[in-house]
């Protein structure tokens, strides 16, 4: 029976991964890479030695990603002062009902835990979350498991009693390696079809996500 939620930020609980593939691409353009859409969805909610080894394979050995990184923070930092950040549709409700029957509930999320508080604050979603936990608190980021391995033990809950919410095949690799109950519930696109073989769910929405924890009662 789960006892704890375990939630990617971007592309999840927050309508921000948009942003990212908007601002990795502008950001890689200034420095003249001809980064398209499918790229940075490629690069998504990987860790740095992955994204790394993945852009240069693209661009060649030259790409310089902290470069790159540096100006796509610029910018989107820019975006969001001006702009702000929104939550995904449904994760408000989903949060309280998972409040109101007791689960546990952290984030596991690539963003720095201060920036992710920034932004969970300005969309009202921060005191739903028991915990932040972020890649920079781990050894190896997704799709290694260890930022759900550390979600699951900052709760003191079994990995196997925690279910995952993913966006990304990056994410569904990660939380499934953990032993997570791993749901994906697609944002900007559906990266099922990659992930044959491996044990998850599919979930068309977070008001979805309801559902298949009252199944699990």
């Amino acid at each position: 029976m789960i006892q704890a939620i375990l939630s990617d930020m971007d592309g999840v609980m927050l309508d921000t991964e948009k942003l990212y593939v908007r601002f990795w691409c502008e950001a890689a353009r200034f420095y003249g890479y001809p980064m398209e859409t499918r790229h940075a969805l490629g690069i998504r909610s990987l860790g740095r030695p992955f994204a790394v080894e993945k852009l240069r394979g693209w661009f060649g050995a030259d790409f310089d990603y902290d470069l790159v990184r540096d100006k796509r923070v610029e910018l989107m930092d820019a975006y969001v002062a001006a702009c702000g950040v929104a939550a995904k549709p449904g994760a408000k409700p989903l949060l309280q009902w998972l409040k109101a029957n007791g689960y546990q509930t952290a984030l596991a999320t690539a963003t720095p835990v201060e920036r992710a508080a920034r932004y969970l604050e300005q969309t009202e979603l921060l005191a739903y979350f028991d915990v932040i936990c972020s890649a920079r608190q781990v050894p190896h980021g997704k799709p290694a498991p260890d930022i759900y391995l550390y979600a699951a033990a900052q709760l003191g809950v079994p990995p196997e009693r925690c279910m995952a919410l993913e966006d990304s095949q990056n994410g569904v690799r990660s939380a499934v390696a953990a032993g997570c109950q791993t749901v994906l519930v697609p944002d900007l696109d559906d990266p099922s079809g990659e992930l044959q073989g491996l044990p998850f769910t599919v979930a068309d929405s977070l008001a979805d996500v309801i559902q298949l924890l009252k199944n699990d009662r």
